[in-house]
């Protein structure tokens, strides 16, 4: 009976402390850092990543991206927000997604790629600015957040600009012709 009760107390030790494999203890702090990391990047985004602005002068979108390239995380942010915008504008964003998975009894595998093309030919973008960029590390990457906004009527002076130029452009072609048709 004194050996069950020396026992437990060295079981309780152990369970208590976790394990004792190495390996496993290894494989548990790399899951636990990668959902730190996780968490992390939501506890660092900013509010307008899941809330964005409300105006009746533009439309507004965020996108996010990783890399360990500081520019190419806010290049990959920009292209996810533009993407979104052009789509809350009308336009239309060609994607391929091949997923395989497989399963076995022991443990689940998955290979997935996605290619994104963003073609807003439906939508003209000009005037479209970036209101607002964050930066967070995430462990050896840079997490980038941006916010664009595509001002819309009267807002957008500069697509405002670009349709008067075309105007004046259609107007210097056909004046000449109108002139003509007038002598004749």
């Amino acid at each position: 009976m004194k050996k069950i009760f020396i026992v437990l107390p060295i079981v309780a030790a152990l369970t208590a402390c976790g394990t004792t494999d190495v390996y496993q203890k290894r494989a548990d702090n790399e899951r636990e850092y990668k959902e730190r990391m996780v968490e992390r990047a939501i506890d660092k985004a900013p509010k307008w990543m899941t809330q964005s602005p409300v105006s009746n002068s533009a439309v507004y979108a965020a996108g996010t991206s990783a890399s360990g390239d500081y520019s190419m995380a806010f290049i990959k942010a920009k292209a996810d927000a533009y993407g979104k915008i052009c789509m809350a504008a009308g336009g239309t964003v060609s994607q391929r997604t091949k997923i395989y998975k497989a399963d076995t009894a022991d443990a689940s595998s998955e290979l997935s790629e996605m290619v994104l093309r963003t073609s807003c030919k439906e939508v003209d973008l000009t005037g479209v600015e970036v209101q607002e960029k964050k930066v967070v590390s995430q462990g050896t990457q840079f997490r980038a957040y941006v916010l664009v906004a595509l001002p819309t009527g009267d807002a957008n002076i500069l697509k405002k600009a670009k349709e008067n130029a075309k105007l004046q452009e259609q107007v210097a072609k056909r004046a000449p012709e109108a002139f003509k048709e007038l002598d004749n």
